[in-house]
């Protein structure tokens, strides 16, 4: 009988432990995350439910596995139904991890939009590359080809 016990114990609290694939953060927790940065970053802003967005995502998965001296970030901004169960198994199902992943925990874009870049008018997906050592920050405000996530890798830590 304690076996037993003792074994659904340990399912339960297997189950009950185990680590969350993406973190829910505030736009200044987000803020606070890019400020605080001491290496090269990407931070990939994109959904689940955006073509673009999830075609390129396979580009920066693979510039991160040849740059492992830049963060990859992505930050999801799937709607709140979808977090964190089916943006963390979207995830899974296309084997997107090994970067950091977020999901932002914001719903009014005319807010945290411009907190990113003030060009940002809300479409996804969108790009922010940063270098605090060279004072670098570049904002692409649109999908990238690999071509083009190579290109800007390279700059980005020239």
């Amino acid at each position: 009988m304690n076996k037993l016990i003792g074994l659904l114990l340990v399912l339960f609290l297997s189950g009950t432990c185990s680590a969350q694939l993406v973190k829910k953060l505030s736009i200044d927790e987000l803020d606070q995350y890019i400020k605080s940065a001491q290496k090269p970053m990407v931070l990939n802003f994109w959904a689940s439910f955006c073509r673009p967005c999830v075609d390129e995502l396979p580009y920066f998965m693979e510039a991160q596995q040849q740059y492992p001296e830049v963060e990859l970030v992505m930050v999801s901004l799937d709607l709140p139904a979808y977090y964190p169960d089916k943006v963390e198994s979207f995830l899974r199902a296309k084997n997107f991890i090994g970067a950091t992943q977020f999901w932002l925990n914001e719903t009014n874009a005319d807010s945290f939009c411009p907190r990113i870049d003030p060009s940002w008018d809300g479409a996804i997906p969108v790009t922010l590359w940063v270098n605090p050592a060279k004072g670098y920050r570049k904002f692409v405000h649109r999908s990238m080809t690999g071509a083009q996530v190579k290109l800007a890798y390279q700059e980005l830590t020239r």
